[in-house]
């Protein structure tokens, strides 16, 4: 069966975003502090390991809408994504909306794919092309708790900044203990980097 992992920076009180996500505060207030370790070129051993395991290649993705972008409702703009051109992902997308959208194929080899009938049913096609490299859950919070909720995640990293957000984005809120292994662990001054295995 294809791997499906997960990567996502989190804040020490537990949240992936924070408050009031906008177009100008995509990652909500503060948001961007919990990923300081891999912006720019990192220097430290542990988060240079890290950022090369978020950045490996994967056979598809699954993200929400909300991660894809800041419009809801139905689309009335030609919005791309937020990563210019040639987004990070190389591989197909999957991302859950409620309105239907034509896929766009980006530079790179990036397709965002618009999937109106659930998480399960977009992890099923992201399942079917990925091959070997697997699937990821991409984010944000809401499609990663619906991951947990479907038993879907296989491993899980997060990358804990020691941040106190308050508020924002709950990685865990709502979710039953999936029975987190720890497979490795290692740290720099700007975040503490945890894979696990679920273990069910």
């Amino acid at each position: 069966m294809t791997k499906t992992t997960c990567h996502m920076s989190m804040s020490l009180d537990g949240f992936v975003a924070g408050p009031d996500q906008s177009r100008e505060n995509p990652l909500g207030v503060r948001g961007l502090e919990l990923h300081q370790w891999h912006l720019g070129e990192p220097t430290h051993e542990a988060d240079i390991a890290a950022t090369n395991s978020l950045l490996a290649p994967r056979g598809a993705y699954v993200m929400g809408r909300n991660m894809f972008g800041p419009i809801r409702g139905e689309w009335d703009e030609d919005w791309r994504g937020w990563w210019g051109d040639e987004p990070p992902y190389h591989a197909p997308v999957f991302v859950l909306t409620h309105h239907a959208h034509e896929p766009i194929e980006m530079q790179g080899g990036t397709t965002f794919h618009f999937v109106t009938e659930g998480f399960d049913a977009a992890l099923a096609q992201a399942r079917e092309v990925a091959g070997d490299l697997g699937v990821d859950i991409a984010g944000g919070a809401s499609t990663v708790r619906q991951a947990f909720a479907a038993g879907a995640v296989d491993e899980l990293t997060v990358d804990i900044s020691p941040v106190l957000l308050g508020s924002g984005e709950s990685l865990f809120e709502g979710v039953e203990d999936p029975g987190l292994e720890v497979l490795q662990v290692s740290h720099s001054p700007l975040a503490i980097h945890v894979r696990y295995r679920v273990a069910g």
